[in-house]
């Protein structure tokens, strides 16, 4: 089957989906059907790339599944695809997520999509826009991402890593909360920046190559160019730069914390998820590949943003009260630790950073999507409105308990190996920056630990319910509407007896609407199930997933920068060391 065109098929299924979904979608009779469709299209999406995984050889050609017809000819410019086991990961990755994000994403409500940042003064409501065309757009981000991945022609990458900004850009202003025009321009600004940087060191590869006698924007042959060390520290640059604010690295970092907390959702769990794993890729795809010298020069630079962004991440979570906020500092937090693991230049580390790369999404996605359905419950996004969450919703809770183990990489969950893979792996080659980079450790238990004891655990507060017949405790939710009852009550003062009815309606829908919070639905459980599952599956046996891995790190540190490495392949049967 290696001769399949999976890749090419991967691009063309959610293209057509986009396609379909959004004319369906046009007319409001059409809504169900549109949703069901994308959804359709997603899952199809997922079933080629699980049988493309099936098919990989890992002992096998280094890319596969490839694909290649001329495109620019005069300029070498070609539609070239191809896979390794890291790109592979990604795209598997990214075809698991987007039907999830979408069943998640039912309704505008199921997800808390419809709740302002805490303390927003901004008039503008959260947006309203149509949920089909919302799908379609996810679809056609879907094409953009494995296209990213997926390219083996830098001019093809490019094109990929610029034409994501588009569905993202619409995803976050025109489906987030009140402040999402901001953040959406937010995003866009840093992205083009860095894209415009990258494409100079584009076309400073293509005049090299030139130079060399063969004018090309093949990957695999600009990889054999030898291309002098002072050359190489500038295109490296070019590069870097883009690919440290997708990533996204200190102190490149802020546009991440406006659009995770503005965007719905699900577009950050593809944000955090999917997305910002194009930088961290493209550090191994493009950076040591092809700039093995500038690579070693320069990455006690980038180990020194690492570290920082790990401490620095990490005590901004500690301080955030906009849950979704927290969970997007913590994402920069981990992509340190992916930024140490790559730049240590060892196999173990290596391949830590990529099984990293793929848990993350893993983990982080299911906090956020059980962060989601807390929010639509409580219809608040600040920390300390909840309590006693376990409560009223015990399984909600507990998944969500699950999700923050994970996060702070607990052994038995799969962010454990990833860690800890990481940091022994870097400790041969860089003891001071690993030391440091530990300490991220225990701030990561105080920030998720804290996050737990304040939403889930202890008596029912805030906008959490008591539950029917009491434990002991009680739900303070006088305080939070007795003051809008009284507003309310005086302004319809002298108004009549008709609208005192009508307030009194609302203001009784409203107290109900804020004693149901309720348990996990079917829906709900069966979009969580197979994150869940996949947490503890790769936390005790993730040694499928790094017979992948390993001989793409192998190829990518030992071929192409020329390292002698000190680690061996990671056989990591065993889970339960200590941390």
């Amino acid at each position: 089957m290696s001769d399949f065109p999976f890749l090419f098929l991967l691009i063309v299924l959610p293209l057509l989906g986009a396609i379909v979904v959004a004319i369906i979608g046009r007319d409001e009779t059409g809504q169900d059907i549109a949703k069901k469709a994308a959804v359709g299209f997603a899952l199809a999406e997922l079933l080629v790339a699980v049988v493309m995984l099936v098919a990989f050889e890992p002992d096998g050609e280094r890319l596969q599944f490839t694909t290649s017809v001329s495109w620019i000819k005069s300029l070498g410019v070609s539609f070239s695809l191809g896979a390794d086991g890291i790109a592979l990961l990604m795209i598997v990755l990214t075809a698991l997520l987007v039907p999830i994000v979408m069943i998640a994403s039912w309704r505008r409500e199921s997800l808390g999509d419809d709740i302002n940042e805490p303390g927003s003064d901004d008039p503008d409501r959260p947006a309203s826009g149509s949920r089909a065309r919302y799908f379609a757009w996810i679809l056609l981000l879907e094409v953009f991402m494995i296209g990213v991945f997926a390219a083996t022609d830098v001019f093809l990458f490019y094109v990929f890593f610029e034409a994501m900004l588009i569905p993202t850009y619409f995803l976050i202003g025109g489906y987030g909360s009140s402040r999402r025009r901001p953040a959406a321009m937010k995003f866009i600004i840093y992205s083009l920046v860095g894209g415009l940087v990258m494409l100079g060191s584009v076309i400073g590869l293509y005049v090299v190559s030139r130079s060399e006698g063969a004018a090309t924007f093949s990957w695999d042959a600009l990889r054999q160019m030898d291309i002098d060390s002072g050359t190489q520290t500038w295109l490296f640059l070019g590069f870097f730069i883009a690919f440290a604010i997708k990533a996204p690295l200190v102190p490149l970092h802020t546009w991440l914390p406006a659009s995770g907390a503005e965007a719905p959702i699900g577009t950050t769990v593809l944000l955090v998820g999917v997305l910002d794993k194009v930088g961290t890729f493209g550090f191994l795809r493009y950076c040591l590949p092809l700039f093995p010298d500038a690579s070693r020069d320069l990455a006690p630079l980038v180990l020194v943003l690492a570290v920082i962004g790990i401490i620095y991440a990490a005590l901004q979570a500690i301080g955030a009260d906009d849950v979704k906020r927290l969970v997007t500092y913590t994402s920069i937090a981990h992509f340190g630790y992916i930024a140490l693991g790559i730049f240590a230049f060892t196999t173990q580390a290596g391949a830590g950073a990529v099984l990293y790369m793929f848990n993350h999404g893993i983990a982080t996605g299911l906090l956020l999507l059980t962060v989601g359905m807390i929010i639509a419950r409580g219809r608040s996004r600040r920390v300390t409105d909840y309590g006693g969450v376990i409560r009223v919703a015990p399984w909600l809770a507990g998944i969500t308990f699950i999700a923050g183990m994970a996060g702070l990489a607990l052994p038995g969950t799969n962010s454990f190996v990833s860690e800890f893979m990481v940091l022994l792996g870097s400790y041969g080659r860089e003891p001071v920056f690993t030391i440091i980079a530990s300490i991220g450790i225990v701030f990561a238990a105080l920030y998720v630990l804290w996050l737990i004891q304040r939403m889930l655990m202890g008596p029912a507060r805030g906008v959490v319910p008591m539950p029917e017949g009491g434990y002991g405790g009680h739900a303070d939710h006088s305080s939070s509407t007795h003051d809008a009852d009284a507003d309310e009550d005086a302004e319809v003062h002298g108004r009549g007896a008709t609208a005192v009815k009508q307030r009194a309606a609302t203001r009784t829908a409203r107290s109900v609407r804020e004693r149901v919070f309720g348990d996990l639905t079917t829906r709900e459980a069966g979009v969580l199930a197979p994150l869940v599952v996949l947490v503890f599956v790769l936390g005790f046996y993730p040694q499928p997933v790094l017979d992948i891995i390993n001989p793409a790190v192998e190829q990518t540190l030992q071929i192409d920068v020329g390292i002698d490495d000190p680690g061996a392949p990671v056989d990591s049967s065993a889970n339960g060391a200590g941390k």
